[in-house]
């Protein structure tokens, strides 16, 4: 069973509204009453609140601090452009926004390696000039217990780069399409599905293609996953957008914002509880201006400590 119970997050020196990736994260919405300031400082309250949350509930956080030059809008959200396996195997991504890649910093990666046994490293990041993307454990849900990544299909999600990182890690990769409430491709994978040990949470109605979403729910029942379905409004409340955590008395912890707990019906609610203890976090501002939610804001380090 492959369960984090150590998560990373980046404390953001220059958080806004990032007008490059909003080309295609439909979950942006510029806030034009605060000034930046006023940006800055709400979110850092929103962050220090969901760390102190976290902590509380003895999950363990290691917090880094993002550096203030360049400045980087979406450094709150580490889990796009590296990830961990449970091999050892730090990867890092080829990211859709330039804006985004000044995010992936070497410090981090070596603080990382000093302080966990990591059996290498491997760098995407040159499918960046081919145009070629692969946004980490935003693109990819993956299912460490039967080496399955499951993949919605975006720009910033490339089946032909998402093939090869599923090779080289001997995973099967499951790719899909989906589709918002508008009809817009989902960015990413993340916000329209999360993966616990023993349930799925799921918009199966952001799948249109019967074949696929046929596809997708009969591998997920196969692998022994309850199915919870959310609808499309949900899905923009980001109820998908959930994380399931163990903390260090092994007890199971379903992280999600306010925002996604508010959007669940008693029934859903019911349905979660069976298989962990749900908690909530607002993180309004963070969702609204930037399009991501607590998912987002945590990496997995599925490394042994030294």
């Amino acid at each position: 069973m492959h369960i984090a119970s150590t998560i990373l997050m980046i404390r953001p020196a220059a958080f806004s509204f990032n007008a490059e990736t909003a080309a295609n994260n439909f979950f942006q919405n510029a806030n034009d009453s605060l000034s930046q300031d006023e940006l800055q400082k709400k979110v850092l309250l929103e962050f220090d609140n969901m760390v102190q949350t976290l902590v509380s509930h003895d999950i363990e956080v290691l917090v880094i601090e993002d550096t203030p030059e360049p400045a980087k809008p979406d450094a709150i959200f580490p889990n796009n452009w590296f990830c961990t396996f449970p091999s050892g195997m730090i990867s890092v991504f080829p990211m859709f926004a330039p804006s985004r890649r000044t995010e992936k910093r070497d410090d981090i990666l070596q603080w990382i390696t000093e302080n966990f046994r990591a059996s290498g490293l491997n760098d995407w990041s040159e499918y960046e000039a081919e145009g070629r993307f692969l946004e980490g454990t935003g693109s990819m849900v993956i299912d460490h217990d039967n080496k399955i990544i499951y993949a919605c299909l975006s720009e910033r999600t490339d089946i032909s780069v998402l093939e090869k990182f599923a090779s080289s890690t001997g995973y099967n990769a499951i790719t899909f399409k989906a589709t918002d409430k508008h009809g817009r491709p989902v960015y990413h994978t993340n916000v329209m599905m999360c993966l616990g040990d023993r349930f799925a949470v799921i918009c199966e109605d952001a799948i249109a293609d019967e074949m696929e979403r046929i596809a997708v729910t009969q591998l997920l029942e196969s692998t022994g996953h309850d199915i919870i379905t959310i609808s499309l409004e949900q899905m923009h409340a980001f109820a998908g957008n959930m994380l399931l955590l163990l903390n260090m008395h092994s007890d199971r912890f379903l992280v999600m914002s306010q925002t996604a707990w508010d959007s669940l019906n008693k029934e859903q609610r019911m349905q979660l509880d069976l298989f962990a203890k749900p908690l909530p976090i607002a993180v309004p501002t963070i969702e609204q201006v930037e399009g991501g939610s607590v998912r987002c804001m945590m990496a997995e380090i599925f490394l042994e400590g030294k």
